[in-house]
């Protein structure tokens, strides 16, 4: 399924804008994306990277508006996706394309927030979900429970740095897959 580049550009192109995802939330459920990302933001060499950017990604990000995972990551990448028009960054909620989240599980579950990257044409390039290294550390500190993130109280400056850094991290390893691709270089003759 990962290797249908058809099949991913038709649930890419079913997915929304970030704003447009918003917007299907509750008043409730939006006022907490939009406290996320208020609290959020990028350093002036966070900025620089992603704008050096050459290579075009199209990023589909499978999410749910009531998780609360989402409401502490996904304002994260929506900040990431507008630093570079090298990103193209969709959101799509879980239960509306099921049979393909299915495909897409981790640890045995149906996770969220679950990220493709794929390159310009919708070549697959990597997955990456539901939560960073650097959140899982901190939940684990906080909680070696079975209950997740609520969304309800922000995270601290400290942790949503690390998130985002996490993030940003990999949206880097895949713009660089893209500028080492024999393919796109050749394709792009650089």
């Amino acid at each position: 399924m990962l290797e249908d580049a058809q099949k991913l550009e038709t649930v890419f192109n079913q997915a929304l804008t970030y704003e447009d995802y918003l917007a299907t939330g509750t008043p409730e459920q939006t006022q907490r994306w939009q406290q996320m990302y208020d609290a959020a933001g990028l350093t002036g060499d966070q900025k620089t990277l992603l704008g050096s950017f050459t290579r075009e990604m199209k990023v589909l990000v499978i999410s749910g508006i009531w998780c609360g995972d989402c409401v502490e990551q996904c304002p994260l990448l929506a900040h990431i996706a507008s630093a570079s028009d090298k990103i193209d960054m969709r959101f799509i909620d879980r239960d509306e394309i099921i049979d393909f989240a299915q495909q897409l599980t981790f640890c045995g579950g149906t996770r969220v927030p679950v990220i493709l990257f794929m390159a310009e044409d919708f070549a697959f390039c990597g997955l990456y979900g539901d939560r960073t290294l650097n959140r899982c550390r901190r939940l684990a500190q906080k909680q070696l429970g079975p209950a997740c993130s609520t969304g309800l109280f922000i995270p601290d400056e400290e942790e949503i740095n690390a998130t985002t850094q996490d993030w940003l991290n990999e949206h880097e390893r895949i713009q660089l897959m893209l500028r080492l691709s024999t393919r796109l270089r050749e394709k792009y003759q650089d």
